[in-house]
């Protein structure tokens, strides 16, 4: 028997706004100091050379270049490996 009387239930309270995560500036592609290159929920990137992590672990241009992606591999607290992708700006090349 319950004991608190006809509450009801209470559908369709789930429609929250998705946080539009993920790559925002791929491999080869150039961008200015301070251009959001990921967003992410946890720090499956890390940042690299020219790159930096704020407090929301989305990971900005510290300045300008060209983003490139390389695999590591990362010792987590308990000893193993993990393999993380590495998110790196290098200056852009003058065009002759």
């Amino acid at each position: 028997m319950a004991t608190v009387k006809a509450g009801g239930t209470a559908k369709n309270i789930h429609n929250n706004a998705g946080q539009r995560l993920g790559v925002k500036r791929f491999g080869g592609q150039k961008v200015r100091q301070g251009e959001v290159i990921v967003r992410q929920t946890g720090s499956t990137k890390i940042a690299g050379k020219g790159a930096y992590l704020s407090r929301n672990f989305t990971i900005h241009a510290a300045e300008d270049g060209v983003v490139q992606y390389t695999r590591t591999k990362k010792t987590s607290f308990a000893g193993r490996k993990q393999t993380r992708t590495v998110v790196n700006v290098v200056p852009a090349q003058v065009a002759a």
